[in-house]
């Protein structure tokens, strides 16, 4: 993961979404100028590239993650279904929170605007949910997401009916012309 490649991406999808329309007359702030969080989905660089195929396809429009990895001191591998974050001690996403999705080489491929979150047991996720993350039934979301979690898990973290998971739901916003841009880079 680049630093500098982030940043480029990040000037080019406030242009290209439109986050800053204002900016040729005003200028920027300090703080329009901070990338949002950039992460990977999965925990290999395929599984980043797969998942990333499903998010550019529409397929994909919903995450999960433990809420364990959004703890103070939570190390950049998480309990989630993300690869890297690339800001230590990451809040809990908020509606209308932004965030930069990398391919498994670390390349940034899509910026993402969270529309929902909502924490819950993990016992209590149900099929919509599981629909929207693009991956199959139900069934499958649970047991591919508790062993995740679990090879995850801090030491000493169990994953059970009662571990909380942060449901987060997004858009994508850049590119807009997603399934393109997904041919392009090799993901489909």
């Amino acid at each position: 993961m680049d630093d500098a490649e982030i940043k480029a991406f990040w000037a080019d999808a406030r242009v290209r979404g439109g986050l800053n329309p204002a900016e040729s007359y005003i200028g920027a702030t300090a703080a329009d100028m901070l990338p949002p969080p950039a992460w990977s989905f999965g925990s290999t660089p395929e599984e980043a590239d797969r998942l990333l195929a499903l998010v550019l396809e529409g397929r994909k429009t919903a995450t999960a993650s433990a809420l364990w990895e959004y703890e103070p001191g939570a190390q950049g591998d998480d309990g989630g279904d993300t690869l890297v974050r690339t800001q230590v001690d990451v809040e809990v996403p908020e509606p209308g929170s932004l965030s930069i999705v990398l391919d498994g080489a670390g390349r940034p491929r899509a910026l993402l605007r969270t529309t929902h979150v909502e924490v819950v047991r993990f016992g209590d996720v149900d099929e919509e949910h599981a629909r929207h993350e693009g991956e199959g039934s139900l069934e499958g979301w649970r047991a591919e997401h508790r062993r995740f979690f679990e090879e995850h898990a801090p030491a000493g973290q169990r994953v059970d009916e009662d571990t909380r998971v942060v449901l987060e739901r997004f858009v994508v916003v850049v590119p807009a012309r997603a399934r393109r841009a997904a041919r392009r880079a090799g993901l489909l």
